[in-house]
């Protein structure tokens, strides 16, 4: 299991029967693959889609259906497209149970900030300002490090995408829950040290006396 099925696997996991979930582009739209049918949830992309699938096998792309990132998908039964004021409208008024984004930075207090990619120019941040805001509950779903520096840090050095911190950060060596006294570290990866998470993050851990291994069967 590579890195980010591990983090699609673990994520999976949150989310409950009858959810409405929206799914960030990249690693974050992984974690379909891994929530059962019958759990009846419904995945959403604010580009206008409610009830997408799995990503479509090699060769059964359909060019009309994908998520806001362009990437192809499938719809499951019930699905329905609708415009992108109804899908804002539905983001906005708090209607979405939870979102899961990619990060780029997560920090001590949980803000993220996921949309200004150093050395690349952006229109903007799209509709990630939005999900943090508006939905229920933010997952944040990333590696843990990039090009060997830690992606959770004291201090977010790049635009926030909101003030609200967020729920949960799952990495492909831990699970941190933020809270008003800090990150804390909830869960490490199979066959991670509590040592290897520490010394791998550059943001200061509140670490249990136990932590246990989490599951992502």
């Amino acid at each position: 299991m590579d890195a980010k099925e591990l983090i699609a696997r673990r994520v999976a996991r949150e989310i409950k029967p009858g959810m409405l979930v929206n799914l960030g582009i990249g690693l974050p739209s992984m974690v379909a693959n891994f929530v059962p049918a019958e759990r009846g949830v419904f995945f959403q992309a604010e580009n206008g889609v409610i009830g997408l699938g799995a990503r479509p096998p090699e060769g059964m792309e359909d060019r009309h259906l994908t998520d806001a990132g362009g990437g192809f998908v499938t719809a499951v039964p019930g699905a329905v497209s609708i415009d992108s004021a109804m899908s804002f409208g539905l983001i906005r008024g708090g209607h979405l149970d939870m979102t899961v984004l990619g990060g780029l930075q997560v920090d001590e207090e949980g803000h993220l900030a996921n949309w200004k990619v150093p050395g690349k120019m952006v229109p903007g941040m799209g509709g990630a300002m939005d999900l943090v805001t508006g939905a229920a509950c933010v997952i944040v779903a990333m590696q843990h490090a990039a090009k060997g520096q830690s992606k959770i840090v004291p201090r977010c050095v790049l635009p926030l995408t909101a003030l609200r911190r967020v729920d949960l950060v799952v990495t492909d060596l831990a699970v941190l829950r933020p809270g008003p006294e800090g990150l804390s570290l909830a869960e490490r990866a199979p066959g991670v040290s509590v040592d290897e998470i520490l010394a791998a993050t550059e943001a200061r851990l509140i670490v249990p006396s136990e932590v246990p291994e989490m599951r992502v069967d």
